[in-house]
């Protein structure tokens, strides 16, 4: 499993995850029970065994949902339903956790076969746009027109799921960003200024391979400023950049570029990208501040690396909060360099409703309840996820409640990390590139020899591109949640 397919496949399992909080449950669950009934037993029979009425009024339906995860993944979302089936007793719910690397194969049968769907997670480029494109996922404007507790107009907007411009398929399950995650402790040692939460005070690319020179330090304690460096017996790396489109890619969009045109060209290949994928090769092979291909397969995680002080930045995405913060490292977050301008990719699993479901009405109320913080804020305090809806990234009272006061959420978080989320992102490329994963797999193929200081970035583009381009299918329009363009 690429790594890709692995940090998206972290971000699918939101809402199983967020189930976590509603239960101690440690037992022994086999994943080959996919269907799991949990309906509550509100609803009400008559003698002659009919489904009555709930008395709220509503008529009693049930609707399919697919999510995936593992065991302990699987009991904790039958739990949540069940709370969620508690206040909305007209509403069944018959959930289908699937394992995580049979997810597309299993949701892809079911369609063929005809069988019931209504509300489903998916990954967007994989199997949701695909089925969107077969006319299969419905248009969420055409349910939560009229909601006016949660309208899509309250949602993060690059955490919406556009088809074209008309047509919203999918809404998103926890936002995610990419900063600079560093160690405290090594920047006070080498009495060296961290990286700034202020957006407006964001460091330039010159400023932060400076600094990386200086939290760079060979086996006899010189960094790589000293003119005896030796970057052959490095023990300690400045920074790390993971070689992922998700880390990456926020420096494409920095120096102005694009995975693909405006006018459907390979915009990969153009010099604002090539640019930007040069200087992070060159962190590697001319300043000596970042880990080679084969060095890196050698490091551990991000949270891992920083704790062991193997490295004392690392570029990733805000889901390493929660990981720090659980082994206790004393560290700190703050905004990306910029090159340009300073951009980053939002990122985030989705929640997609079929087009054949007979309960749309109800499979909206589930998409609100999952994304609602008020229900349960453990996974959002312990570092975890941040909320697509604004309220809870705009009012201070809401902000309170899940960043005040945290070891997960250091100083300079609401500014430095909501703030880049509501100001300076952009959609994930996922949802915005048309046969996003056939172009990637090409591209990523073509970046190896750059990152091993075999090629150029210009060079390895030029030479992806006559792959490319028969995949290219142009971009996606993304219109507002009203319609108005």
């Amino acid at each position: 499993m690429s790594k890709f397919f692995r940090i998206v496949a972290l971000l699918l399992v939101v809402c199983a995850m967020l189930a976590l909080a509603f239960t101690g449950y440690e037992g022994k669950v086999s994943i080959n029970e996919e269907n799991t009934d949990v309906a509550s037993k509100e609803s009400s029979t008559d003698d002659d065994g009919k489904v009555g009425s709930t008395p709220d009024g509503k008529e009693p339906v049930e609707i399919v949902y697919t999510c995936w995860g593992n065991a302990a993944e699987k009991k904790s979302t039958e739990e949540v339903l069940k709370k969620f089936q508690e206040k909305y007793p007209w509403i069944k719910v018959k959930p289908i956790i699937i394992p995580n690397g049979q997810y597309d194969r299993k949701i892809t049968t079911m369609v063929a076969a005809g069988e019931q769907l209504d509300l489903s997670q998916l990954e967007s480029a994989s199997i949701a746009y695909p089925l969107a494109e077969q006319g299969k996922l419905m248009n969420l404007k055409e349910v939560a027109v009229n909601d006016t507790e949660m309208p899509l107009s309250s949602f993060v907007p690059t955490g919406l799921y556009y088809l074209d411009k008309d047509t919203i398929i999918g809404v998103g399950t926890g936002m995610e960003v990419f900063n600079i995650f560093y160690n405290k402790d090594l920047f006070a040692e080498a009495g060296v200024e961290t990286p700034p939460t202020d957006p407006e005070k964001a460091w330039t690319w010159d400023q932060f391979v400076e600094t990386a020179k200086k939290l760079t330090i060979d086996k006899e304690g010189r960094n790589a400023l000293n003119p005896e460096f030796d970057e052959k017996s490095i023990v300690q790396y400045g920074l790390n950049i993971p070689k992922w489109w998700g880390v990456w890619g926020n420096f494409i969009y920095s120096n102005g570029g694009d995975y693909i045109t405006e006018d459907g060209q390979f915009g990969l290949s153009k010099p604002e990208a090539t640019e930007a994928l040069q200087k992070i090769a060159d962190l590697i092979h001319v300043h000596h501040v970042s880990p080679a291909p084969t060095a890196e397969k050698g490091l551990p995680g991000t949270d891992i690396a920083l704790q062991t002080k193997k490295i004392a930045m690392a570029v990733d995405g805000q889901w390493v909060h929660l990981a720090l913060d659980s082994a206790k490292t004393n560290f700190g977050s703050g905004v990306l360099p910029k090159l340009k301008e300073l951009k980053t990719q939002a990122v985030t699993g989705m929640l997609s409703i079929f087009k054949g479901s007979a309960s749309p009405e109800a499979c909206w109320q589930l998409i609100k309840y999952l994304n609602d913080p008020a229900q349960d804020l453990t996974l959002y305090r312990n570092g975890n996820l941040m909320p697509v809806a604004i309220p809870w990234l705009t009012e201070q009272d809401k902000l309170d409640q899940w960043t005040k006061g945290l070891t997960s959420r250091p100083d300079g978080y609401v500014e430095g990390i909501v703030g880049m989320l509501l100001n300076y992102s952009v959609p994930t490329p996922t949802g915005t590139v048309k046969n996003f994963s056939r172009i990637i797999d090409v591209v990523n193929a073509a970046l190896d020899k750059v990152w091993l200081g075999q090629q150029s970035a210009a060079d390895a583009m030029k030479e992806a591109e006559a792959k490319v381009k028969p995949l290219i299918q142009s971009r996606r329009e993304r219109g507002n949640v009203n319609g108005d363009n």
